[in-house]
């Protein structure tokens, strides 16, 4: 059977690392705080100048490399991010151009934090209908520049990071088994920024009503899982692997409590991280994979939500 196989996987953080100690004099909490409402210990944070296609360019490199993919084999390249460089051209043509790529098609996509499991659907979608044979998704992301620094219920959530993941059309038992996104816009007030290019001519900041999230991420990612093993006629414990959208710890344990999974089968790599939307998932996945818990042949579900509201999920048999 044709499927987009995994063949190689990468990431990068920007080396500035913020702890939560570093918050107290910025706004009004302390480390225990964050660490018992997020779980989060610390982010990354982009540098000065350095730009979301710098972090994508270096996740996609190493991406390219494990795969071995020469750069001009490669049809396809999708960034999902909610921060690129610019209005336009689209970061992924950069990208594309940096990483030497030279033939195929390159362009952004933006569904937040859903986003990877966005770009894997519709590359999955181009390898099924054999318009690409080798793609290369990156989530990348610099939040830190769309944070209110004095709104302690959002800076404290997010980092900076990329990684990516090289596609391969194959006719095999490994690869994407399921793959499916929702979206419903009347929740778009719930996670957004103050500003836009037609707008306010501004990025603008981001803004949460975090309770109200928690609610549909705990319904809605569990539910997009379901729907996948249903679709697959898989029952729940052949999942080797939870690797949610790392958003923070109480919304990964409340996924896993609603799935009847134990937590020893969620990657969590936020404490870390934080949030670093489209990038979070490839981050888990690469981490994961690279220090050999997930193994080759596992099922890892991806589910995950973000602003629109979007959500969805990838099953992947690694």
């Amino acid at each position: 059977m044709l499927r987009a196989v995994v063949k190689g996987t990468g990431a990068y953080l920007p080396a500035r690392i913020m702890t939560n100690k570093d918050f107290e004099s910025i706004v009004d909490t302390n480390h225990e705080w964050i660490i018992e409402r997020t779980g989060i210990e610390e982010r990354h944070i982009a540098a000065d100048g350095e730009l979301t296609s710098d972090l994508a360019v270096e996740a996609g490199k190493q991406a390219l490399a494990a795969a071995g993919f020469a750069p001009d084999s490669v049809d396809l390249v999708i960034i999902a991010t909610t921060t690129p460089d610019d209005t336009m051209p689209s970061t992924a043509t950069k990208v594309q151009h940096r990483l030497g790529i030279t033939r195929g098609a390159a362009f952004d996509l933006n569904a937040a934090c859903s986003g990877f499991v966005y770009a894997m659907t519709v590359a999955n979608n181009f390898i099924l209908a054999k318009q690409a044979k080798r793609v290369l998704v990156i989530g990348a992301e610099t939040y830190s520049r769309i944070l209110d620094w004095s709104d302690r219920a959002t800076c404290i959530l997010f980092g900076d990071g990329a990684a990516a993941v090289a596609l391969e059309a194959e006719d095999s038992e490994r690869g994407i088994l399921f793959s499916s996104i929702h979206s419903d816009g009347q929740y778009t007030e719930l996670l957004a920024t103050n500003g836009g290019v037609s707008s306010t001519k501004t990025a603008g900041t981001m803004f949460m009503a975090g309770k109200e999230i928690f609610r549909h991420a705990v319904a809605k990612m569990p539910a997009a899982v379901e729907e996948g093993i249903s679709a697959l006629g898989l029952p729940l414990d052949k999942i080797d692997w939870l690797v949610p959208h790392q958003a923070n710890m109480r919304i990964l344990n409340g996924v896993a409590h609603k799935l009847h999974l134990p937590e020893s089968k969620v990657i969590a790599t936020v404490a870390k991280h934080a949030n670093t939307s489209a990038a979070s998932i490839p981050l888990a996945l690469h981490i994961a994979s690279h220090d050999g818990r997930i193994k080759q042949g596992q099922i890892v579900a991806c589910p995950a939500l973000g602003a629109g509201l979007t959500w969805g999920c990838t099953i992947i048999r690694w």
